[in-house]
């Protein structure tokens, strides 16, 4: 079986990282590839067993020709012995911005808005609409470094093909802004917060004093009762519509205590069922 990854999203969102990644995994990478030139390509390889991991990136320097992109996916998509994945990386606009001048660069639609990176950023995204709504799989790269951003692609691509749900747990903090790719946002602000304990302050959710401070409460362990239940009862149903990935975040005040407690119990219980599961802290060294 082949199979073929369809990258895309917008300008700046690091598609350059996650192609180097694919590359390094055993991926052939084409980038920049004409939309309309995807299908051509694949009819191309079709017959070739040297080119069964492939990857095309394509996004806005192929001058927004994306009917052809849609049309090539569902023609894989219907193909028995092709697996079709598409992921889209998405990114807020102030930190596209900050990277750009960062490094430099002229945006695709920097020309057609006298200069202006703002307003191309905001027409790109409308060109995109399309394609992102028909992604697999939509990561927001915002507040990623290129590590986990490869660490997501790693259980994205070189999963267990025989478990079809990525659970990925996430703890942040209310304060730094909610994960834009998050499929379930759970708020734990409603328990005790250790931050208000001098000896407790400095320290995080992977510390155990933390960890025996939240669970100290009988709501604490009701809560995560609770969320366990929920949880594992959505999971089949999801998978059941095709769905093979799922976002849980976690969220506390600043993302250093509570939210960390929970990812982490959360990912403990989802491992004992799932294969493919990860957990990461965003913001437990930001104050």
């Amino acid at each position: 079986m082949k199979e073929i990854v369809l990258l895309t999203g917008v300008s700046g969102a690091g598609k350059s990282t996650a192609m180097s990644f694919m590359e390094d995994t055993g991926y052939y990478c084409i980038d920049n590839m004409p939309a309309e030139l995807v299908s051509v390509f694949v009819e191309l390889i079709e017959k070739s067993d040297k080119y069964n991991k492939i990857a095309i990136v394509t996004d806005v320097r192929s001058k927004g020709v994306f009917k052809a992109f849609t049309e090539a996916v569902e023609v894989f998509r219907d193909t028995a012995d092709t697996m079709v994945k598409i992921i889209y990386l998405d990114i807020k606009n102030h930190v596209a911005l900050k990277r750009y001048k960062l490094t430099r660069r002229k945006h695709p639609f920097a020309d057609k808005f006298n200069g202006s990176i703002e307003e191309a950023l905001e027409y790109e995204k409308e060109v995109l609409a399309p394609v992102r709504q028909s992604a697999d799989y939509v990561i927001d790269t915002s507040e990623l470094s290129a590590n986990q951003l490869r660490n997501r692609l790693t259980h994205i691509l070189l999963g267990d093909e025989k478990q079809v749900m990525n659970i990925h747990v996430m703890s942040f903090g209310f304060k730094h802004g909610i994960p834009a790719d998050a499929d379930f946002v759970l708020d734990v602000r409603c328990l005790p917060n250790p931050y208000w304990l001098e000896s407790l302050r400095t320290k995080t959710g992977l510390d155990p004093e933390v960890h025996d401070y939240v669970f100290s409460f009988d709501e604490s362990h009701e809560l995560l009762k609770r969320l366990k239940n929920m949880l594992d009862y959505l999971n089949p149903l999801y998978i059941k519509e095709g769905k093979s990935q799922l976002v849980v975040a976690i969220g506390c005040t600043g993302g250093n205590h509570r939210s960390v407690v929970f990812a982490e119990e959360l990912a403990k219980h989802f491992s004992r069922h799932w294969d493919n599961v990860t957990v990461n802290h965003r913001d437990i060294n930001r104050k």
